[in-house]
C-alpha cells in the first residue's frame, strides 16, 4: 500500500513529510540516523501525542538480495511480537509497495545509541554503568527465555539504546536475531566482527554468543573504546578472536571487579554464564531491583 499524502491538517505546525496509511503516523524530515539498510526519521503518533522513529528501508537497493530483505521482514515481525521494556516497541508495519519502502515504527530514546551517548559524556560512575549493564542483562533474560529461545547475534553499543533523562537502555535492532528451538543451537555466521564470540565463527553457538558480545559492550562502557581497535582490519580482528587473544582495552580496566567479570562474560562458552546467572553475580550486589526498575 503506498504511503499516504502528507497531512494538510498540519500546515499551521510543523509540517509532516510523509503520513502512514493509517494516518496516525507522520514523518518529519528530520533524520535520527542512517545505516547501510536503512534510515531513521524523526516522527509523531498523533494518536498518543508521543514522538516515534520512523525506519524506512528503501528495498529498491537491496532488490538482488532476497535474503537481506527476508532479514529486514524478520526483524519487524519479531520486534512486534516482543513485549518488555528492555526492548525497542515496535508499533507498526507496512510495505509502501509504489516507492517500493518498508516502513515500520518504533519508540524512540531520547538520547540515541549507547556508543554515542557514551562518547558524549566522559564520566561515569561505575554505579551507573552497572544500571546500564544491568538492564541490558534483564533484556538479554527476555530475549534467551522466550519460548523458543531468541538470540540476538548482534549486540553492541550501537544497537543499545538510551533514554538520557531516566538512565533508562534498550535492546533494539534485531535484525540478525534468529529463533531457535530446545537445542537452543544456532548455525551462521553474522554479527560484528569485534563484538562476535569465536563460536560464531565456527558455525556451531547457542545464546551464549549473546553473553560474550555484552562483556564487549560493557568493556566499551567502561573504557570507551571500541573493543579490538587496535587492529586495522576484520582480517586481523578475526585471527586474534580465534586465537584467544583479548583486546587491548581490556588492559585499560584499572578496577579488579570490573575487569574480572568482563573476563567471565567473555570467557569459554562452556564457563560463560547465562545472563540469568549474571543478574545474581555479586557484581550487582549494589545495584537495587527498585534502582533499575526506576530507571525503565
Amino acid at each position: 500500500m503506498p504511503a499516504a499524502r502528507p497531512n494538510t491538517c498540519d500546515r499551521e505546525g510543523e509540517p509532516f513529510v510523509e503520513v502512514d496509511p493509517s494516518g496516525r503516523f507522520g514523518r518529519y524530515d528530520d533524520l535520527l540516523g542512517a545505516g547501510a539498510v536503512k534510515k531513521v526519521y524523526r516522527a509523531f503518533d498523533q494518536e498518543e501525542g508521543i514522538e516515534v522513529a520512523w525506519n524506512q528501508v528503501r528495498l529498491r537497493n537491496f532488490i538482488e538480495d532476497p535474503v537481506l530483505i527476508n532479514r529486514l521482514h524478520s526483524e519487524v515481525d519479531l520486534l512486534r511480537a516482543l513485549k518488555n521494556k528492555y526492548i525497542i516497541v515496535c508499533y507498526s508495519v507496512w510495505l509502501d509497495q509504489e516507492n517500493i519502502k518498508l516502513n515500520f515504527i518504533t519508540e524512540v530514546c531520547t538520547s540515541g545509541n549507547l556508543r554515542n551517548y557514551r562518547k558524549k559524556h566522559r564520566h561515569v560512575s561505575l554505579k551507573a554503568l552497572k544500571k546500564w549493564a544491568k538492564q541490558v542483562l534483564e533484556g538479554l533474560v527476555y530475549l534467551h527465555t522466550h519460548d523458543p529461545c531468541i538470540i540476538h547475534r548482534d549486540l553492541n553499543c550501537s544497537n543499545i539504546f538510551v533514554n538520557g533523562n531516566t538512565g533508562q537502555v534498550k535492546i533494539g535492532d534485531l535484525g540478525f536475531a534468529t529463533i531457535v528451538g530446545k537445542s537452543h543451537a544456532a548455525h551462521s555466521i553474522i554479527g560484528t566482527p569485534e563484538f562476535m564470540a569465536p563460536e560464531l565463527y565456527e558455525e556451531d553457538y547457542t545464546e551464549l554468543v549473546d553473553i560474550y558480545s555484552f562483556g564487549m559492550c560493557l568493556l566499551e562502557m567502561v573504557t570507551a573504546e571500541i573493543p579490538y581497535s587496535e587492529c586495522d582490519s576484520v582480517a586481523k580482528i578475526y585471527k586474534k578472536v580465534t586465537s584467544g587473544i583479548k583486546p587491548q582495552a581490556l588492559n585499560q580496566v584499572a578496577d579488579p571487579e570490573v575487569k574480572a567479570f568482563i573476563e567471565k562474560c567473555i570467557g569459554e562458552p562452556k564457563a560463560r554464564p547465562s545472563a540469568c546467572d549474571l543478574l545474581k553475580d555479586p557484581f550487582f550486589s549494589q545495584v537495587s531491583v527498585d534502582e533499575a526498575e526506576s530507571d525503565a
